[in-house]
């Protein structure tokens, strides 16, 4: 009965968090500078459509609450809206864009977990943080996500994989570190080593299971750390993803496909803390 309780609880905070999240974005789209503007005006040969089009957005956007009742009704069609710039639903619109970003990302917190988890394995080893270790995470969490792909883009090496990858090996590595620096000074930890037990083993069978709710946190950290790194990663390298998708809609005023991947991100989110969360009641328990 408890364990329900607080599964309602936690799906009560999912939507209202994707609640809102979905008001929020129609608020600052609705409300932006430059929101039933349109570059058509600028022609002469498109201006005169391009006034009477937005006009007729005018009149049926309206207040916010009939904008926010006009999409929700078109979610409840099934299509998730019609988009303003493709005019195609859409969840035709984001379907394949799904498989793109979640292959990235997967990609990404995989190999970014590998190489942080063996990098502070080997710099937690040591009694005092080494600078060769350190040194390489500060910089690249000094240097934006836009800037790293830039860079890797004119240099002609790497790729968003890499980018991504880099970004999150670096926020992992700061964390892990200093949790299995703190889990190395254990008593039991120190007199195992005393006693020659192999660093692997302990490592295996001792801190690994014991920093388990850490990892937890962390996992949902690396989750929203790589959905933050997706917009310029993917627009920079013109990768056809959820992240390009969300870039178009913003500088498009294409309100139905904004929300709809706004809504994704907010859930993908809460739903990876509700997962952390639970496995540390479990693992409490």
């Amino acid at each position: 009965m408890r364990g329900a309780t607080r599964l309602l609880q936690r799906l009560a905070r999912t939507l209202l968090v994707v609640l809102l999240v979905v008001v929020g974005s129609t608020l600052l789209m609705r409300f932006a500078p430059g929101y039933l503007s349109d570059a058509r005006e600028m022609d002469a040969r498109y201006a005169g459509a391009a006034r009477i089009e937005l006009s007729a957005e005018a009149a049926r956007s309206g207040t916010l609450w009939q904008l926010l009742s006009n999409e929700m009704h078109a979610w409840t069609k099934g299509s998730l809206g019609l988009s303003r710039q493709y005019d195609v639903p859409v969840l035709q619109l984001i379907g394949p864009r799904l498989a793109v970003t979640g292959s990235l990302m997967l990609r990404s917190i995989v190999l970014a977990w590998t190489l942080a988890l063996c990098a502070s394995l080997l710099s937690s080893a040591g009694r005092n943080p080494s600078m060769l270790w350190q040194a390489p995470a500060a910089v690249l969490l000094a240097v934006p996500t836009a800037a790293m792909a830039t860079l890797s883009l004119l240099a002609g090496s790497g790729g968003p994989v890499l980018v991504m990858t880099l970004l999150l090996a670096a926020r992992d590595f700061k964390f892990l570190d200093r949790t299995l620096r703190t889990a190395w000074r254990d008593p039991c930890l120190l007199q195992a080593r005393a006693q020659g037990i192999p660093a692997l083993r302990l490592v295996r069978a001792h801190i690994l299971p014991g920093i388990r709710p850490q990892l937890l946190a962390l996992a949902t950290l690396s989750i929203v750390t790589a959905l933050g790194a997706l917009v310029p990663v993917e627009v920079i390298f013109n990768v056809p993803g959820v992240g390009q998708l969300a870039w178009n809609a913003a500088m498009n005023r294409d309100l139905p496909v904004l929300l709809a991947v706004t809504m994704i991100m907010a859930i993908a989110v809460t739903l990876a803390g509700m997962t952390s969360d639970r496995s540390i009641d479990w693992q409490a328990a």
